[in-house]
């Protein structure tokens, strides 16, 4: 079989996302190219740009999101903004994908690829490992960290029913605290206007939350926020939870709903509130909301804070891979 391998740019990705998107794989939010774009203008930095699609008789059969730096590879993101990635393949096209993917790296001097965050399920270690060892070359994969998940059942009650006895009991303790004030509003948008007046509400609580949380908050990382929302906002995937007292914004969550599935990516309180626990209980009703609206499964991402156990996240493996090609 011949295979070309076409050098892309961002913008000739995106012109051909209609196309891509029902052919290839994308595994996650964070593989796709709206946001790969907003990630590379943010921090790419002098790396070189290594974006390539696959074809077969002008069929693409997979997208190549790397980055370069001097001879090693790397995918375009980072794990402090990107919970895990992964190349998108048409599905039963990895053997093909990868072997091209190999020999084209080689020949471009291309001696080492490091690659990380995975999900134990992606195609890097369901397949690439195995080929790439296959064909002689050293591969190292270390367990990196974890992120927590969770299918979602069909209604709220069969969610609670989920919960360990303890933690029920305190989910609809603090709902009844938080309903009994009266003056308490919670609702979960997909934004598509406004964005930046909600991204200055949220970015307001951020700065009230404890020192390293602030201190993430750079005028760089906010710039990257502001960007990235827009950009999900544009195609559809962008959802935010606030919620209110008294009219005045007391927490929100920023999450993307993609393929089922909603991701919590990210969420800030006051802490004047903390007496009503605001910041969880944001994400307890967004999470309500994901089953009101039939969503499979709720993502709350990379870290293992005890409130994501408490609301029932199941532990996922993430590893990062090296593979020496040299």
């Amino acid at each position: 079989m011949s295979y070309i391998i076409t050098i892309e740019s961002f913008d000739s990705v995106i012109s051909s996302w209609d196309k891509l998107r029902h052919c290839l794989k994308w595994s996650s939010v964070f593989v796709l190219p709206a946001w790969l774009k907003v990630w590379w203008e943010a921090f790419g930095g002098e790396a070189e740009l290594y974006l390539r699609t696959l074809q077969q008789e002008k069929h693409a059969i997979g997208f190549v999101p790397l980055k370069v730096t001097k001879e090693t590879a790397s995918f375009i993101g980072s794990a402090d903004v990107c919970d895990y990635l992964d190349f998108a393949i048409a599905p039963g096209r990895e053997q093909d994908f990868f072997k091209a993917l190999l020999e084209d790296l080689r020949g471009k001097g291309i001696k080492k690829l490091d690659l990380r965050p995975l999900r134990y399920d992606s195609t890097v270690l369901t397949h690439l490992v195995s080929i790439a060892q296959n064909q002689g070359y050293e591969v190292l994969c270390h367990p990196e960290d974890v992120s927590l998940e969770l299918d979602l059942p069909p209604t709220w009650n069969e969610y609670l029913a989920i919960l360990k006895a303890k933690q029920r009991h305190e989910v609809r303790r603090k709902l009844r605290r938080l309903w009994e004030t009266g003056s308490a509003e919670h609702r979960c948008v997909e934004i598509s206007r406004e964005v930046e007046d909600y991204l200055d509400i949220f970015l307001h609580l951020f700065s009230l939350s404890r020192d390293e949380k602030a201190s993430f908050m750079n005028p760089k990382m906010e710039s990257f926020f502001r960007s990235l929302a827009k950009a999900m906002a544009d195609i559809g995937l962008l959802r935010m939870g606030i919620l209110q007292l008294d009219k005045v914004p007391a927490a929100m969550t920023i999450g993307f709903d993609y393929n089922g599935s909603h991701y919590l990516y990210n969420s800030a309180y006051d802490p004047q509130f903390n007496y009503l626990s605001v910041g969880v209980l944001c994400k307890v009703l967004c999470l309500k909301e994901s089953i009101e609206r039939g969503r499979k499964r709720w993502n709350f991402l990379k870290g293992g804070e005890p409130y994501k156990y408490q609301l029932g996240g199941q532990e996922v493996p993430l590893y990062d891979c090296q593979i020496t090609i040299a």
